[in-house]
């Protein structure tokens, strides 16, 4: 595993982490024995990155990972997200209160006195154009109930806006070969500010695995059923927000790009840390196995221009109309 610098905070971060979203919920059920085992792998290959969030679950997640702190004696890094409890969602939610309620909630579930990283978990845009917002979380790092704040955004705007407040350090944002866009602007300026940038949704919900076709069936409580229309959230959070049969047919033209020995999902991943402004890539995993195989990603030679232009041909050709303009 090889490491990279964390922004300005300066953690040297696993390269590639986990998500445990499917540790939580969404993605079907995943049993202790079975989620206990995958973040225990995932320590074991060199991951020190976890990412979470505390509707995830309703904060099984988070207390999965307290768990997993209590079994393990070498350091992590834990980021959690607050503010998708709120209901309704609105920006009028975001207050110093409620802010409070939700890092005291995690606080408990990770078992923890002081959160290393509070991300704003998708807000409202108009949220970050509250300066009052970033004020309560200045005031949470002053109480020690928080080390660092980020923000976790589904919109490139969102990012440009939000790495305008001094106190973020952190932007998670969607960025895999399906949605290019943050490659453009917002790295520049990420890079310019030293600000960490965490990837989510690198494998496209799945799609970027190479693993599915059009018979392929997802259980009633999987997002990649219930969501694809944008039912429950940003309809981008699903399949990156690409039409799934689309989607299909621009892996078959990705399929002969990837070299022998290595899977479609690492290739995937291994595209995404061709970017230095990526300081962590969070690929979800539901087993052990899956947490080792994203891993083996780090290890991949780095594609040479021919495939990235390759990829670029790809996505602007089967992609780019769908996605390129909203996010």
């Amino acid at each position: 595993m090889k490491y990279r610098k964390f922004g300005r905070i300066g953690w040297q971060v696993s390269e590639i982490g986990l998500g445990a979203w499917a540790l939580g919920g969404d993605w079907g059920r995943v049993d202790e024995e079975t989620a206990m085992a995958t973040l225990h792998r995932a320590l074991d290959v060199g991951i020190n990155f976890f990412d979470t969030a505390d509707v995830y679950g309703d904060g099984l997640s988070e207390r999965r990972i307290g768990r997993l702190r209590r079994e393990r004696s070498e350091p992590f890094y834990v980021a959690t997200k607050a503010g998708r409890r709120l209901q309704p969602h609105t920006a009028d939610g975001y207050n110093k209160e409620n802010l409070t309620r939700f890092v005291e909630r995690s606080l408990r579930n990770l078992g923890v006195e002081s959160l290393d990283l509070l991300q704003l978990h998708c807000p409202p845009t108009e949220v970050y154009y509250r300066p009052e917002v970033f004020q309560a979380l200045d005031d949470l790092k002053r109480e020690g109930k928080i080390q660092h704040y980020g923000v976790s955004v589904e919109k490139v705007e969102e990012a440009l806006k939000a790495i305008e407040y001094p106190g973020v350090e952190s932007v998670q944002i969607i960025f895999n070969i399906f949605r290019q866009r943050p490659a453009d602007l917002f790295f520049r300026e990420a890079r310019r500010r030293d600000v960490a940038v965490i990837v989510r949704v690198p494998l496209a919900s799945g799609l970027l695995t190479g693993k599915m076709t059009r018979e392929t069936a997802f259980p009633p409580d999987d997002h990649r059923n219930y969501n694809r229309e944008g039912r429950a959230f940003d309809v981008g959070e699903t399949f990156a927000g690409v039409p799934f049969e689309v989607g299909l047919e621009a892996v078959e033209a990705l399929r002969p790009l990837v070299p022998p020995g290595a899977t479609m999902a690492q290739f995937a991943l291994r595209w995404i840390l061709m970017f230095e402004e990526v300081s962590v890539v969070i690929p979800g995993a539901k087993s052990p196995r899956q947490a080792e195989d994203n891993a083996g990603a780090s290890a991949l030679p780095p594609l040479i221009p021919e495939q990235m232009a390759r990829i670029r041909e790809i996505y602007d050709t089967f992609i780019r109309p769908h996605v390129h303009h909203r996010w």
